[in-house]
């Protein structure tokens, strides 16, 4: 027993460790290749590093007492959904913490007097509204293919549900492709907040956090990043590698999107994504269901 919390434990750590690392390499090599796509040199790939220690260096400036805390909330959510996610845990749980974590920034945008934040956390709930309903999907259809919502942990010998899912759930899988260019802040569906701020004057959702905050939100996401490509990955289950590597030509393929995309409106996301995410997710598991 001793052993095997000694290396829970051993898993968080390397969790909280690795997983900046990983996802601060990603996005690295995002702008660089979105760089490239838009005939540019880009900067280098190590550059988010040197942008999160910049801003860390930075003086705090804070709006209001409240506004650094959820701020804190954003990133402890995350971290926990990231760290249950890396032991194996329930994955409808998974799902809801990840949704708290979102609550968190949404209610610091808020908490300001600025139009333009309040604007940006709105456009951030519109969003939730949007992907939520797939990503309960999705976990519904895990359970009817696997009759259980407990994830194997990463470093177990048969990783994710012991079972490629995508045999038996390949339209959720497309659902899900769908809506992670949602999650990831990318066009078509950028607006809360566009994520390289090449289609903002005003940087909606984060306007009103400045310096270590920034920082905070920035590290955040990297740990979204690396969780929400592990959920391609338990797709895919044995051996891991290959899980890990289709979740990287899905992420390039992210990437391709949001340079090839414009912005749409809000009223289109959500008619696309419940028409087309939901419908095809939704096929996918009345199918199942009746197998």
């Amino acid at each position: 027993m001793d052993i095997v919390i000694l290396k829970d434990i051993l898993t968080v750590v390397a969790t909280i460790i690795l997983a900046p690392l990983i996802g601060g390499l990603l996005t690295g090599i995002d702008r660089k290749i979105t760089a490239r796509m838009q005939s540019r040199s880009g900067p280098p790939i190590f550059q988010p590093f040197y942008d999160l220690f910049k801003l860390l260096g930075k003086e705090r400036l804070i709006v209001n007492q409240t506004q650094m805390m959820f701020v804190i909330g954003h990133l402890f959510f995350a971290v926990a959904a990231l760290a249950m996610f890396m032991l194996g845990q329930d994955l409808l749980m998974i799902l809801f913490i990840m949704a708290f974590s979102s609550i968190m920034l949404i209610m610091g945008a808020m908490s300001v007097r600025s139009p333009y934040s309040k604007i940006g956390a709105q456009r951030e709930i519109v969003q939730i509204m949007a992907y939520e309903p797939v990503l309960i999907l999705m976990v519904v259809g895990v359970f009817l293919s696997t009759g259980s919502f407990m994830i194997r942990p990463l470093f177990s010998d048969m990783f994710g549900f012991g079972k490629p899912l995508l045999y038996d759930l390949p339209l959720v899988f497309i659902a899900f492709i769908y809506v992670l260019t949602i999650k990831l802040r990318k066009s078509p569906f950028d607006f809360s907040m566009s994520h390289h701020a090449h289609q903002e004057l005003i940087k909606g959702i984060t306007t009103e956090f400045s310096g270590p905050q920034l920082a905070v939100i920035e590290l955040t996401h990297w740990y979204e990043l690396v969780l929400f490509l592990g959920l391609i990955t338990m797709f895919f289950a044995q051996p891991v590698w290959v899980g890990i590597l289709i979740a990287l030509v899905c992420y390039f393929f992210e990437i391709v999107i949001d340079n090839i995309s414009a912005r749409m409106t809000w009223k289109w996301m959500l008619q696309a994504t419940w028409i087309v995410g939901i419908g095809v997710a939704m096929t996918n598991i009345i199918w199942l269901y009746l197998k």
